[in-house]
């Protein structure tokens, strides 16, 4: 790979962690938001995570990946399905974490959080947004 391919996809990998960085805020604030007016854990979670995966698509389209496209119905479908796939993921770790182990509930929010970062990142590069990637590289 040249060089001018490293600094692009070194690039991309720090957009992508911006905009980890601000769903996860979303994300955190909804949940925190949400569990202090007594939401209990799981819909707090499946809402907050859904502000958050809102957030994701759009700026990781548009801005990580470039991609100016209006109607790739399978990027979408194939993004829903991760996240739906890691939100099940989120809320089976936190509550194996508060229920079974006793954990604080945010304490478990933050370790899930570093998780399912790390699994969203490889399924959005390798599997979401692939095509773009790799048509961005040639």
């Amino acid at each position: 790979m040249p060089e001018k391919s490293y600094k692009a996809e070194f690039a991309r990998f720090l957009k992508f962690n911006a905009v980890g960085l601000l769903n996860t805020l979303i994300d955190f604030a909804v949940f925190t938001l949400l569990h202090s007016l007594g939401l209990a854990n799981t819909p707090a979670q499946v809402i907050s995570y859904s502000a958050g995966t809102a957030n994701s698509f759009f700026w990781n389209k548009k801005v990580t990946f470039r991609d100016q496209g209006q109607g790739d119905r399978m990027q979408l479908a194939r993004f829903i399905v991760l996240n739906l796939l890691v939100l099940g993921l989120s809320v089976l770790l936190i509550h194996l974490l508060t229920d079974t182990f006793g954990m604080n509930v945010l304490v478990s929010k933050v370790l899930v959080t570093f998780v399912t970062v790390i699994v969203n990142f490889f399924g959005s590069r390798l599997w979401v947004f692939r095509s773009v990637s790799l048509a961005k590289e040639e």
